[in-house]
């Protein structure tokens, strides 16, 4: 099991549900997040990376539902999203269309209110434990390369690399595959959403910049497949650390 304490975000717009249920899990150890709003929710999720979500449907600013289907619609490469966040449902009404609307919104589990606190926390044990193999796992390594997805840490040989979003989404696609070519129209598509090669000039320039910030010691990874796309490679004459 991982030693790290998980970090639960609840979202309940209820302020004496919400703070008994932040205490009780901080009282069993866990780290909390509380938001009052589907936007904070989002936000949090978005900034904080929780290990799982608590989320109350009826929220002042809009339904839980919408934050899960945002959450799992969170596909683009650049993303700072974890799309497979582990979500428990709180709601006030438990019928079975309710049940179904949430698992088809998204929802890993459902809780009908009122709730026993025991319940809640049976979940969300089973939750972290389905869940333990995604946690703080996601780095990709190539050589003295390394990335984390979640929070866009980008290190060459222990040494931080400041990346704006895109080139971090470039890279990303990149270091999913390090040895395989990948297109043009793939990236492109991939990461800004074009659909054709109107826009090459844009992925070049990227490409560029992120082969020069990635320069540290000479490594060169970013390997331009001339007339085909670009690839990510270990460079096999770099001294690692």
């Amino acid at each position: 099991m991982n030693d790290t304490p998980a970090t639960i975000l609840v979202a309940e717009d209820d302020a004496t549900t919400r703070t008994f249920l932040a205490d009780e899990l901080a009282a069993d150890g866990l780290e909390l997040l509380v938001a009052d709003t589907a936007k904070d929710a989002l936000r949090l999720i978005e900034t904080k990376f929780p290990d799982l979500a608590v989320l109350d449907v009826g929220l002042p600013d809009g339904s839980g539902l919408g934050v899960i289907r945002d959450v799992r619609g969170a596909d683009r490469a650049g993303s700072r999203i974890d799309r497979h966040l582990p979500v428990l449902v709180l709601s006030g009404r438990g019928s079975e269309h309710d049940r179904l609307r949430a698992f088809s919104a998204g929802a890993d589990d459902f809780v009908p209110k009122p709730f026993a606190y025991a319940e809640v926390r049976a979940r969300i044990n089973a939750l972290l434990r389905r869940s333990e193999g995604r946690r703080r796992t996601g780095r990709l390594r190539v050589g003295p390369l390394e990335l984390d997805p979640t929070t866009r840490d980008v290190r060459v040989s222990g040494r931080k690399v400041e990346l704006t979003q895109t080139e971090f989404a470039l890279l990303r696609v990149l270091a999913g595959a390090p040895t395989a070519v990948h297109t043009k129209a793939d990236l492109l598509r991939t990461v800004w959403g074009f659909r054709s090669h109107s826009s090459s000039r844009t992925l070049d320039s990227h490409a560029c910049r992120l082969r020069q910030k990635l320069g540290i010691d000479g490594a060169r990874f970013i390997i331009n497949v001339w007339g085909v796309g670009y690839r990510l490679i270990d460079d096999p004459g770099l001294e690692l650390a």
